[in-house]
């Protein structure tokens, strides 16, 4: 069993409430728009991290991080990507990776709009965690904590870090 945290859109901010659940849990994966590398440093210190580019970030995290990253975890497959769009409106950039060879869990960013919804046609669960930074029109920080067991994706929970 894997506890991960997952966060997106911090637009170059790390702050102690954000490490506090970084410390929490097993892995760490972000959705994009990152910002400066120091935040994934700062999480890299503490804990192991997945982490996309999104479209903020500059040549230094596109070098790092990959456009989109696909894995196994446990035995949940799992692909992340910064502009993903959502059930019934996916972006046209991943659409065809979606139709073609949907994975089990489907996470993006961008929006800063946390939600959590599952697709019915491609028989799988997207998650946005919203923003965790505090650039955007988001008024209230958020991220996603979950476990996932074997082919289980379970113990889902909101966390809302505060205003902006």
């Amino acid at each position: 069993m894997k506890k991960i945290l997952l966060l997106s859109d911090t637009h170059s901010h790390i702050d102690d409430v954000i490490m506090k659940y970084v410390r929490q849990a097993d892995e760490v994966w972000h959705a994009g728009d990152i910002g400066s590398l120091r935040v994934t440093d700062t999480i890299k210190a503490e804990k192991p991290l997945r982490a996309v580019y999104g479209n903020i970030d500059n040549n230094e995290a596109r070098l790092e991080f990959p456009l989109n990253n696909r894995f196994v975890c446990e035995d949940v497959e799992v692909l992340i990507t910064h502009i993903g769009g959502y059930p019934g409106k996916y972006n046209a950039a991943i659409r065809q990776e979606l139709y073609t060879s949907p994975p089990k869990l489907f996470i993006c960013g961008h929006s800063h709009i946390l939600k959590v919804q599952y697709d019915n046609k491609l028989n799988l669960l997207h998650m946005n965690p919203g923003a965790a930074g505090i650039h955007g029109f988001h008024q209230v920080r958020t991220m996603l904590r979950f476990e996932i067991d074997a082919e289980k994706i379970q113990a889902l929970e909101v966390i809302e870090i505060g205003r902006k």
